[in-house]
């Protein structure tokens, strides 16, 4: 690690989900507004997402991380979550930059609700049609 410093905050965001990121160094200990990760997150699949950044840069037992997530739904806050992590990465050690963003962490996924149109059912929905 060239020039680290032990403490860094970050914000992620994604869909309407925003977490503010508490990274330290310590034991490697997930809490998201107060819970563990696994308590938070049950699903496999976002614990796995959540974690790739740190997975990528070696640093899984490395830092402790603390964070603060409201908005969205659960994937919303999971892909929040992992953007802060690898926001706060990058500001601890800036020699971690280029394998975050090879794979696209620190990018905010611009991918928003798209909206409803007047005369229709949904956004692409359209009512049902009869000719008859």
């Amino acid at each position: 690690m060239s020039n680290a410093t032990s403490l860094a905050i970050a914000t992620g965001k994604r869909k309407n989900a925003i977490a503010r990121v508490r990274l330290a160094l310590g034991s490697g200990s997930i809490t998201i507004n107060g819970r563990e990760m696994d308590e938070y997150f049950p699903r496999e699949a976002l614990r796995i997402m959540v974690l790739r950044p740190l997975e990528i840069t070696d640093s899984l037992d490395r830092y402790d991380i603390r964070a603060s997530i409201h908005g969205g739904g659960v994937s919303g806050q999971a892909g929040a979550l992992r953007h802060g992590i690898a926001r706060a990465l990058e500001k601890i050690d800036a020699a971690q930059r280029l394998p975050l963003k090879r794979e696209g962490f620190l990018t905010r996924d611009p991918r928003r609700k798209e909206r409803k149109k007047y005369g229709q059912k949904g956004a692409r929905a359209r009512f049902q049609f009869s000719k008859r």
